[in-house]
């Protein structure tokens, strides 16, 4: 945008409106602090077919109606929500300028929860989410006692392959003609299970009447049959705004951060994804509240610093309380019953 475009001020915003930023934002909200969240949209969450792995939400709810209902939460305890890709972001004294497509956004604190893309192997290819999936805590559940494959060359995909067979006894590594980059050691690992190295790429998928993958064609003319597998080929980290933001990347990409999601940056977190660790729905929830708390403690005004109670006052006579006139009502409104 440019310099003469609208700035929306706000004391908190969370660029990302996965599971772990709309947490940080619903902790920031419900905790007095005028937020909003920056969401281009997308994101792994809201490809997921079906939610696993997250108590009290049944495993039916797809991704866009979990994400739907979050939402509609922040926006019922008065957080802003916008559509909008930021693109790049500055700091200046003790405010950050966020620059998106639509419009820019001013803020104290910022939460980044940027996620990262799985990298996908070449085509042809199962439908993702019914035959091709990416998350092994999420989805060996539904594959146990059934035939299933492992696309990819690396250390990690023999591995996974490896730990299917807590599952099933019918597990393929598909190399997809490419060749293996893992050890010596692994590949005796791999000799000694019941694991089928196939090295023909993919040359065609057969699907069901309900859409889940049956088969897949190789270019030497077998058809093997899978319920469904995982394919292994790496993360890229959307990890742009913090490197223009000067936060520490780890050497794999992700963001580095403290217990609270704190980046190296003052005022500066990042949940989710984008972070090491767990990439789980469960996991980003706690990360996101974690962060939210934190910033709350960050930018709360009670009890005031003793340095500050002979200036300042042991309260603002005249904005008891602290939290902003328009979220107080929406917090009055939103708990008057009858």
């Amino acid at each position: 945008m440019t310099q003469d475009s609208e700035i929306h001020e706000y004391e908190v915003v969370v660029v990302g409106g996965g599971p772990a930023g709309m947490t940080a934002a619903l902790y920031s909200t419900r905790l007095g602090h005028q937020t909003a969240v920056v969401n281009r949209g997308g994101g792994r969450a809201a490809m997921m077919q079906e939610v696993h792995n997250l108590l009290g939400v049944r495993e039916e709810t797809s991704g866009p109606e979990f994400l739907g209902i979050g939402q509609e939460q922040l926006e019922a305890y008065g957080c802003d929500i916008h559509r909008d890709m930021v693109t790049s972001c500055s700091r200046s004294d003790d405010a950050f300028r966020l620059s998106g497509n639509n419009a820019d956004y001013a803020a104290e604190m910022v939460v980044l929860a940027t996620g990262f893309n799985d990298v996908r192997p070449e085509p042809p290819l199962p439908r993702t989410g019914r035959g091709l999936h990416y998350c092994l805590h999420c989805d060996a559940h539904m594959f146990v006692d059934e035939s299933v494959y492992v696309m990819g060359r690396s250390e990690s995909a023999a591995h996974v392959a490896g730990i299917m067979l807590n599952f099933t006894d019918e597990v393929d590594l598909l190399t997809r003609g490419e060749d293996p980059e893992w050890s010596d050691e692994t590949a005796d690992m791999l000799d000694r299970h019941p694991i089928e190295v196939v090295h023909e790429d993919v040359s065609g998928v057969q699907n069901g009447e309900d859409g889940w993958l049956k088969a897949l064609e190789f270019e030497d003319g077998t058809v093997r049959e899978y319920k469904g597998g995982f394919a292994m080929y790496g993360s890229e980290y959307n990890n742009g705004l913090a490197r223009e933001l000067g936060c520490e990347i780890n050497d794999d990409g992700t963001i580095e951060v403290g217990d609270h999601g704190e980046t190296s940056v003052e005022n500066v977190y990042a949940v989710g994804d984008c972070t090491p660790g767990h990439n789980q729905i469960p996991v980003a929830l706690g990360q996101g509240a974690k962060a939210g708390i934190d910033v709350h403690f960050q930018l709360r005004d009670f009890p005031r610093e003793p340095e500050d109670l002979d200036e300042l006052g042991p309260v603002r006579s005249e904005e008891v309380p602290g939290i902003p006139d328009e979220l107080l009502e929406q917090a009055v409104d939103f708990h008057t019953y009858g």
